[in-house]
């Protein structure tokens, strides 16, 4: 039985490849920040980032135990988005003669196509081929992709109007709100559950970057001392760019001022998606309306 073997997988990733391949080259130590339950740090040793006979050292867990790998770049190809790794030191070792890890990106399109090559000798016949390792690395993978293409806007504004009022339109009452900005929100119906509830399922009809759009959403979460509601989009035009996407809106007040903070969470399908800066400047423009509304 020979000692040698190989194992190559495939991915496809709807992140950047060129920064995929970029992080792998020159920012490993990043990495820790995207999947920190699988790396938890990574250090240079010997010459600089990106380069080839460069040494880095890997802190991760794999398999429920935490472990060190000693590597050193062999090799790298920019044509390729290919990067090359020669472990020389740690727990790998005491398992395998030689190990090698292989990480290049093929883009086509709007996909990326990660492809990952462990190559190996073994101490002796009893050292199981590494198919879990080679597990860990797709799904450091898919963190890294995930991570790219979630995102999270805030951005806050004051109203000189009521903060409870403001809060009590978005709890209780945001089928009133087309009477308050009737170019931007046409109307808002009620399709499930009852006003103002966790649960409850409505569906707005918007215009929004000149189109007429529809957005199914449920509230989520309601905090009456922080006068916050949080609404998850579970249908319509948004989720044609999104695969997740939250509004949260919530009053802060202080004085005669009242904060107006919204927060907008998602993950892009790929990253050709723009992050939604229209829409928070939607969600801004309706707040103004609603004031205006209220002090006239």
């Amino acid at each position: 039985m020979s000692l040698e073997g190989k194992l190559v997988s495939e991915i496809n990733i709807k992140s950047d490849g060129d920064v995929f391949h970029e992080i792998f080259r020159y920012r490993p130590h990043h990495i820790f920040s995207m999947c920190s339950d699988k790396i938890q740090n990574v250090d240079i040793h010997e010459g600089e980032w990106g380069t080839i006979g460069s040494v880095i050292v890997w802190n991760f867990t794999h398999d429920g135990k935490e472990k060190v790998a000693k590597e050193v770049i062999e090799e790298i190809d920019e044509e390729k988005k290919l990067v090359k790794f020669k472990v020389i030191g740690g727990d790998i070792l005491e398992a395998y003669k030689s190990f090698y890890l292989t990480v290049h990106v093929e883009t086509k399109g709007e996909d990326n196509l990660v492809s990952w090559i462990l190559e190996y000798e073994k101490l002796n016949p009893d050292v199981a081929d590494p198919h879990t390792l080679m597990d860990f690395c797709l799904n450091v993978t898919k963190d890294i992709e995930k991570y790219h293409l979630t995102g999270k806007l805030v951005s806050e504004i004051n109203i000189k109007s009521d903060g409870d009022v403001f809060h009590e339109i978005f709890r209780y009452r945001p089928h009133h709100i087309s009477s308050m900005s009737p170019d931007k929100i046409q109307n808002v119906d009620i399709h499930e559950g009852e006003w103002g509830t966790v649960g409850s399922v409505i569906f707005w009809n918007f215009t929004h970057d000149g189109k007429e759009k529809v957005a199914k959403e449920i509230i989520e979460e309601i905090d009456e001392e922080k006068k916050l509601v949080k609404f998850k989009v579970i249908g319509g035009d948004i989720l044609e760019a999104y695969n997740s996407f939250y509004l949260t809106v919530h009053v802060e007040t202080k004085g005669e001022d009242n904060l107006v903070t919204w927060i907008l969470e998602y993950e892009k399908k790929h990253a050709n998606v723009l992050d939604p800066h229209t829409l928070m400047d939607f969600c801004l423009d309706v707040t103004k309306d609603i004031e205006t509304h209220h002090l006239k």
